[in-house]
């Protein structure tokens, strides 16, 4: 049986992936970070490069 290392973050937007022992949980979901978990309050971005999700 293989277990998952990385599920994509939850934020619909976002491109990233996050490891389950690195991941916020907010509302049942996964999220990278709390910008993403939060809706990106003042358009703030998860920080990960190349990512573009607050936009």
């Amino acid at each position: 049986m293989t277990t998952a290392t990385q599920t994509k973050c939850a934020c619909p937007s976002c491109a990233c992936a996050v490891s389950p022992s690195d991941a916020i949980e907010k509302d049942g979901k996964t999220y990278c970070s709390t910008a993403c978990a939060d809706g990106h309050p003042n358009g703030k971005g998860c920080g990960h490069a190349g990512c573009d999700c607050h936009k």
